[in-house]
């Protein structure tokens, strides 16, 4: 009986200790203030690494903000009021060629593609991109990357843009869908999910995706400043496992399981919708298979921002990516 007695103190003993050694673990999760440039049913991966506890798996918890626009994302870094940003990395080039010291890093890539599509007033099944010449459309902010996608599609169609179509940029990012189901423009540039939205509405009609029709650009990619990575490398590193934990289950899975895994982030949108908008943008490989950031998508990135009158002078892809992590992350 005495021996039965002390097993039986020395399991709850042990259920002690090891609720104690929990506790402590949860207390040392380290906290990643992360600002995401929009929310959006684009950065799916990003939410399935959350609600999957990818970031958990790896001592992270995740504080979520939304920037509302890359120029927005990109101030909460540099002013120390985020860690991480998801944001283009079109900005990260601008804070370069300003010569700020502590400038900004991509260490991983989410999106290689443009999430954005081309939302008609009327149905247009047979739509070519000459259809908009002499139209108007509502585009993006002068220097961001929807503004710069649709200008580098317009001119690889020969149509000059502001000459040959109108572009209006001079809505706020989350008053375009409204403004164009109030009247404004023959067409507008949307993400999801608003593009479905208006659809939904009877509003509108999706008839192009610039993501598709722009080709492979980096379009979204995670970002710190040089000190906040020099000082937290191991931190840089668990997250870019969990964001390439996410990129492979999205690869995995199909759109109805993604859309289930990533509804707490998207309440007011139904599931159906949710799922029909990740079916489009997995259709359209949309998301990068892993985070590695290459030269290659740099290249073409600032192509773009030249083609669009952006861009003082190109900047060294050694100095603006750092692929360690990434690549890390794949072993």
């Amino acid at each position: 009986m005495k021996k039965l007695a002390w097993a039986k103190y020395c399991s709850l003993f042990l259920i002690f200790i090891l609720s104690l050694y929990t506790g402590c673990e949860k207390k040392e999760k380290e906290v990643i203030r992360l600002n995401e440039v929009v929310r959006s049913i684009f950065y799916a991966p990003q939410y399935v690494a959350i609600e999957k506890g990818f970031f958990a798996d790896e001592g992270l918890e995740i504080e979520l903000d939304i920037g509302w626009g890359a120029d927005k994302s990109m101030t909460a870094l540099v002013s120390n009021n985020a860690d991480i940003a998801l944001m283009g990395a079109e900005a990260s080039i601008y804070v370069y060629n300003q010569g700020k010291d502590d400038y900004i890093v991509n260490f991983a890539l989410l999106t290689q593609r443009a999430g954005n599509f081309l939302v008609s007033r009327e149905p247009e099944p047979d739509f070519k991109w000459e259809d908009v010449r002499g139209r108007s459309i509502i585009g993006g902010r002068p220097g961001g990357m929807p503004q710069m996608v649709l200008e580098y599609i317009l001119k690889q169609n020969n149509i000059a843009p502001f000459e040959d179509v109108e572009i209006l940029t001079n809505l706020q990012f989350t008053s375009t869908a409204g403004a164009f189901v109030g009247g404004i423009g023959d067409y507008t540039v949307e993400f999801e999910p608003a593009a479905s939205a208006i659809e939904a509405e009877g509003a509108g009609y999706v008839v192009a995706s610039l993501g598709t029709d722009s080709g492979k650009v980096p379009y979204t990619a995670y970002a710190a400043t040089q000190t906040y990575m020099k000082k937290h490398p191991d931190r840089i590193q668990r997250f870019t496992n969990a964001i390439y934990k996410g990129l492979q289950w999205v690869s995995e899975h199909e759109p109805e399981e993604i859309a289930k895994v990533i509804q707490p982030h998207f309440e007011e949108t139904d599931l159906d919708m949710i799922t029909k908008i990740v079916k489009r943008y997995k259709e359209q490989d949309s998301w990068s298979i892993t985070p590695v950031f290459e030269k290659e998508s740099l290249d073409l990135l600032q192509d773009v921002l030249e083609m669009s009158g952006e861009l003082d002078q190109r900047v060294p892809y050694e100095d603006l990516v750092n692929t360690d992590f990434a690549r890390k992350a794949l072993k």
